[in-house]
């Protein structure tokens, strides 16, 4: 069938954003994505929610088709779920490379030799993220965790520095990155002021660290982004991170109301 001009439809999208949230320790990662319409949490080996926080889960995910098994089912059945977390993708990563080798025949990732097994990856990431792409079209949020590392960033127009990212394979990273809507990196507001300790003598040292932040653009020292005009930071008080963001955020489909509909 033909493209034609006069049947023009809009692009204008009102489903709920793919969230990539990652930051610090401790800095309250599962406690925000918590505060999203009834979550469900999609926890890996190692992971779970602190003690203050309750939130239903299936249980500990072992194997990426436990993830699609639970993904098919808020698919194709009737439920209350408004959110789905995933925490996290660090931890989901080994999973994707299970699933790699088993279709491959391989014992390891790093089996197929010279970086090909991460490149063969890149259909099992695909294959969850078109998921993922689904349950936000069906009316859902998803909010993808994800553990911090800093990594040298090699820049064509400065000299190297070092920055803060996704603790993802550099192929994940980019494909994870690029399927999200909103790219979140939460840490402390910290400022360097300088201290006057002898004559033409000064020290630098830190002030602040207690405010939470939620960096929403691309700065020096981490990756960034979102695709709703978005101030470059939000501050982070537990009980009102949710609020904060969605305000940006178009109407998105109540899948509540779309459940008791159907």
């Amino acid at each position: 069938m033909a493209i034609s001009l006069s049947s023009l439809k809009s692009t204008k999208r009102n489903d709920p954003p793919v969230t990539l949230l990652y930051g610090v320790d401790g800095i309250g990662k599962t406690s925000l994505a918590a505060e999203f319409p009834n979550p469900l949490f999609l926890g890996t080996e190692g992971e779970r929610p602190p003690s203050d926080v309750d939130l239903p889960t299936p249980g500990v995910i072992t194997s990426l088709n436990d993830v699609f098994d639970v993904f098919g089912e808020l698919l194709d059945t009737q439920h209350e779920f408004g959110t789905v977390i995933v925490d996290s993708l660090d931890g989901l990563e080994p999973l994707v490379w299970r699933a790699t080798c088993a279709r491959l025949g391989l014992n390891s990732i790093e089996d197929a030799g010279f970086g090909k097994g991460y490149v063969e990856a890149d259909t099992e990431w695909n294959e969850y993220l078109a998921a993922v792409a689904a349950l936000a079209q069906s009316g859902l949020y998803v909010v993808q965790l994800a553990h911090p590392e800093i990594v040298r960033f090699d820049s064509p127009t400065s000299d190297p520095y070092s920055r803060y990212q996704p603790k993802l394979h550099k192929r994940a990273n980019a494909l994870v990155r690029e399927k999200s809507d909103v790219v979140a990196f939460m840490n402390y507001r910290i400022s360097i002021k300088e201290k006057e300790v002898a004559r033409q003598t000064k020290v630098a040292h830190a002030e602040g660290g207690k405010e939470r932040q939620v960096h929403l653009s691309e700065g020096a020292g981490f990756n960034a982004k979102n695709r709703y005009s978005m101030p470059d930071a939000v501050p982070y008080r537990k009980g009102h991170g949710f609020a904060e963001l969605a305000k940006y955020w178009p109407a998105a489909n109540d899948n509540g109301a779309k459940q008791e509909a159907a």
